[in-house]
């Protein structure tokens, strides 16, 4: 169904207007009806040169003494982190490396949403949907779409392929920006359950992180009818006995939720509460500056890496600055921030996202995987996620935290291929590809 030719989509002609006409971006701008339209990544020069001449204009404020990263963003750092991708970071590289993928468009209850499709040449393949989270992009999974797809190239086993769909959530990357209220982790989940139905998936599984573990979390009580297994690499979960949280638990359990809990501080959810509550303002500032967006987005990279304090043990500057960019070239970074608006409020009636309310008698039913990296923002005991979901793999990685499948991508993958491999069929359509 998304097969034949790649041609150019316009987006360097959707990007030229919406610099020029800035309501445009409320706009749909994929296909209509049900089509999928190839889509390329193809930034203007111009956006690039306008980039360029800011970073050069850049104004750094003063840091105090000795303040390291306490206070946010290192200075030495960002200067650093800046110059390069003012006279070093080559986009169209990047651009080349993503095109490596197919990519499409389709239009579905008014949103174009933006998503790699890659189908498996093994004939058994499993479809799953790959879904990341903020402040990352579709660019996350770039190291895990050919060892899922392509197992025997990565040393794998051919019975444990996958095709792969990684959608651009709605108001990030090449996806439309929602134009009301609305448009949380429900509404994205209704939006992505659809875009699996019109690739022709029967049966599927589904993968996140950060949002993506909300997200796939409600695709899978959502449509648990056609969702085989959920795998999550960020878990929350409540104690089934609030009067007695620790009852039960293992001490390393405890140790490890201790841990994390000293880590996950009101100084580290900052950018939660700014994002939840007033996403327009920090939006406008993010949107006008690249070194602040830069600011914004790679402090939190460190901070939720396991790298020891330093963001290049675990990601190169390119993949910084790729993801980095495509919040810049594309102007999502408000559009983007609204969505911790969205799963705070409630609108159209429906519940605060993962709220005590929604929560209540809603377990996921479907087989589910828990891959507890050790550096993620929060560690939940498997006893309390039981109480949450069908809990048949509990795994304790040895490295590795906030971004899995960029940081960690063989131990993500591996992961993956072990908890799906026992929730495959054999033969035909029972794969779950098209109908």
């Amino acid at each position: 169904m998304t097969s034949g030719p790649h041609v150019r989509f316009t987006v360097g002609i959707l990007l030229a207007i919406m610099a020029i006409a800035p309501g445009y971006a409320h706009r749909s701008s994929g296909p209509a009806g049900t089509a999928i339209a190839p889509f390329t990544v193809h930034v203007p020069d111009a956006v690039l040169a306008d980039l360029k001449a800011r970073l050069t204009r850049a104004r750094f404020p003063e840091e105090l003494d000795g303040s390291g990263w306490t206070h946010g963003t290192n200075l030495a750092y960002l200067e650093d982190l800046a110059a390069y991708w003012r006279d070093g970071f080559d986009w169209r590289a990047q651009e080349r490396r993503l095109n490596q993928f197919e990519q499409f468009k389709t239009n579905i209850d008014g949103i174009a949403v933006h998503f790699i499709h890659r189908r498996s040449k093994e004939p058994h393949a499993l479809p799953l949907i790959l879904i990341h989270g903020w402040p990352g992009s579709f660019a996350e999974f770039a190291k895990a779409i050919g060892p899922l797809t392509d197992p025997v190239r990565y040393s794998g086993r051919p019975e444990d392929a996958f095709d792969v769909v990684v959608p651009s959530l709605p108001g990030y990357g090449f996806s439309d920006k929602p134009p009301r209220p609305g448009f949380g982790r429900d509404r994205t989940a209704e939006l992505f359950v659809k875009l699996m139905a019109r690739l022709g998936y029967v049966r599927y599984g589904a993968q996140g992180g950060d949002l993506g573990a909300g997200i796939a979390t409600k695709m899978a009580l959502a449509d648990a009818s056609h969702v085989v297994g959920l795998h999550l690499n960020l878990c929350s979960g409540e104690p089934p006995d609030p009067a007695n949280p620790l009852a039960g638990l293992p001490a390393e359990d405890v140790a490890r939720m201790q841990e994390r809990r000293a880590f996950w501080t009101d100084d580290e959810q900052g950018y939660s509460h700014i994002q939840g509550t007033k996403p327009q303002t920090i939006g406008s500032a993010l949107n006008d500056s690249p070194v602040g967006l830069a600011a914004w987005i790679v402090e939190k990279f460190r901070t939720w890496c396991d790298c020891d304090g330093n963001p290049e043990k675990a990601f190169t500057k390119d993949e910084l600055l790729t993801n980095i960019t495509i919040y810049w070239v594309t102007q999502t970074a408000a559009s983007a921030a609204r969505f911790y608006y969205e799963n705070r409020h409630a609108f159209e009636g429906r519940p605060a996202a993962l709220s005590p309310e929604w929560w209540r008698n809603r377990r996921v039913e479907v087989p589910t995987a828990c891959a507890a990296f050790p550096k993620e923002i929060s560690f939940t005991p498997r006893r309390w996620l039981e109480g949450r979901y069908n809990i048949t793999r509990f795994s304790i990685m040895p490295r590795g935290g906030h971004f899995a499948a960029l940081e960690q991508p063989e131990l993500l993958v591996a992961d993956v291929r072990t908890f799906f491999r026992e929730l495959r069929s054999v033969g035909g359509a029972e794969t779950g590809r098209g109908r």
